[in-house]
């Protein structure tokens, strides 16, 4: 067997440190220290989540195992030199990475993304295969380089079924054994100096985080795209969007069906009726400034 890797982890949660610490060990290689993203951009304020993410992340990390919240790029730079990296995994981390950090492990650094790229490249490639309705999603593994989710691949695979009332603990159940068999490949053909295969970046699309007027449900929408709306900001965990008016009231809408359940139906812009199933009382946004009942 080859020398094991000094391997360092950059990710966001208990669920892909654990499983990326499987892998490397899994195939003899060593974590050398943990990195959380506490925040969507460097020098941005925590997460919301940031503190019960940590502890959570404590709980998974193995004995005598380092966890670094870096909160800025310059502050990571520096911590991962200190750790002298041959590779740098990194999963579930939104900010863009400059050569000042990928230029640290020799053998250069690999993301895991929750899709099939080239598609769904971006911070929110999960949150948008959700709102488009798509029935499943894939997993890829790639080189990182310059680009935002342009690099070589070296594996991937598709089928991880998006179901109708998916939460991140249910994505995980069938996601997370799938990450951890190609990411195993992906550490052998990385620690060969295989290059990977480049992506068709003619077909490309971007996922972006969600605008701000996707907190407003607008009737005129048809009922599939306003139930994956609710659907996205249930997964997001958003705590009172999306909002919509219904009558002379402002609702949160938690839960919606496609097919009749109990609960008010309203019909939306296709014709069809959409049952809301689960809801509070709720605000209207900026955004709902001349929004008919």
């Amino acid at each position: 067997m080859s020398t094991p890797l000094r391997i360092g982890v950059i990710s966001s949660g208990p669920a892909e440190f654990s499983t990326i610490h499987a892998a490397c060990t899994d195939a003899g290689h060593l974590p050398v220290g943990y990195f959380y993203g506490r925040s969507l951009r460097s020098g941005g304020p925590n997460l919301p989540d940031a503190g019960e993410t940590t502890a959570s992340i404590l709980e998974a990390v193995p004995p005598g195992m380092d966890l670094l919240l870096p909160g800025n790029i310059d502050g990571l730079a520096l911590a991962l030199q200190g750790y002298r990296p041959d590779l740098l995994i990194v999963f579930g981390f939104a900010w863009k990475l400059p050569s000042s950090v990928l230029a640290v492990p020799r053998l250069g650094a690999l993301n895991i993304h929750v899709s099939m790229l080239p598609k769904y490249r971006g911070p929110a490639p999960l949150l948008w295969a959700i709102r488009n309705g798509d029935p499943t999603s894939g997993i890829t593994i790639h080189r990182m380089d310059s680009g935002f989710d342009t690099g070589n691949i070296l594996a991937q695979q598709d089928g991880i079924r998006l179901t109708d009332d998916i939460s991140w603990a249910t994505y995980c159940a069938e996601a997370m054994p799938v990450v951890r068999d190609l990411l195993r490949r992906s550490l052998e053909r990385a620690a060969a100096g295989d290059a990977g295969e480049p992506q068709d970046h003619s077909k490309a699309s971007y996922a972006g985080f969600m605008e701000a007027a996707f907190s407003l449900v607008r009737w005129s929408d048809s009922a599939e795209t306003i139930h994956n709306q609710v659907r996205t900001h249930r997964f997001m965990r958003s705590p009172d969007r999306p909002v919509a008016k219904v009558g002379d009231s402002w609702l949160h809408l938690i839960r919606t069906s496609l097919e009749p359940a109990g609960g008010l139906s309203v019909v939306c812009g296709d014709g069809r009726p959409l049952w809301i199933t689960e809801s509070a009382a709720g605000q209207p946004p900026r955004e709902a400034q001349g929004v008919d009942a």
